[in-house]
């Protein structure tokens, strides 16, 4: 009893409302081609883009973002392969040579769609692919595999070029520029590559968050791929 004689209300149980997570997966081409000034521009504008992508994160904090990077050069390997929070990760450097497994990076991107490591309500992915050259596997049919998980079908494709000889057809196909209408970048120069980065990284994670989410989302980004395109930069690679 209360001092007025009136009896307590009953405690509730405090609603614990579950955060989405938000797959951020890098695909980053790390060949011979990228040696010298594109790898150290790549992981320049990398370890530039996370203090935005942290802000873009803090946000909109209903959302938890998850990076997880794969590189590829001679073959495919996890750079980072448990899904991390953007607070608690560092970036470590990444190193160029060999040729260009872009088809077996698809293959492995599968493979963690399939792992069991996503647990909880899920957002649809977002899968950022950077390369500078051709395939030197099979692109095509790894690609046409990839297509086949729900994950890739649904998930929010980017794609940019590190200077003017990217395969753009692949990179066309990949982001499926017919339908969506977003285009890949093309980064000429080391502050090409950092916009991009930081655009990349952090506009699909605010067009995801937003509560008007898919058609609205995907045509506010390929307005931006269109506008970034158009703007002039410094031919350098």
């Amino acid at each position: 009893m209360t001092d007025s004689g009136t009896p307590p209300m009953p405690t509730m149980p405090t609603a614990v409302v579950s955060r989405r997570q938000l797959q951020l997966v890098l695909l980053l081409d790390c060949s011979g081609s990228m040696a010298g000034e594109k790898i150290a521009s790549l992981n320049y504008a990398i370890r530039s883009a996370l203090s935005e992508l942290r802000a873009a994160a803090e946000e909109n904090p209903e959302i938890d973002v998850r990076l997880s990077a794969l590189k590829f050069s001679t073959g495919a390997e996890w750079h980072i392969d448990t899904p991390t929070p953007i607070d608690d990760l560092q970036w470590v450097d990444l190193a160029a040579g060999g040729e260009t497994a872009m088809g077996q990076a698809l293959d492995m991107t599968v493979d963690f769609f399939n792992s069991g490591k996503f647990s909880g309500r899920q957002l649809p992915p977002i899968v950022l692919l950077v390369t500078d050259g051709y395939a030197t596997d099979d692109f095509d049919a790894s690609f046409a595999s990839f297509m086949q998980h729900e994950a890739a079908k649904c998930a929010m494709r980017i794609a940019i070029a590190i200077g003017d000889s990217a395969d753009e057809d692949a990179l066309r196909t990949f982001v499926d520029t017919e339908k969506t209408g977003i285009a890949p970048l093309c980064a000429r120069s080391a502050p090409d590559l950092v916009k991009h980065i930081k655009w990349a990284t952090t506009a699909p994670v605010k067009a995801t968050s937003s509560p008007t989410n898919a058609p609205s989302s995907v045509e506010g980004l390929a307005q931006d791929t269109n506008r970034l395109l158009a703007d002039d930069s410094e031919i350098v690679w």
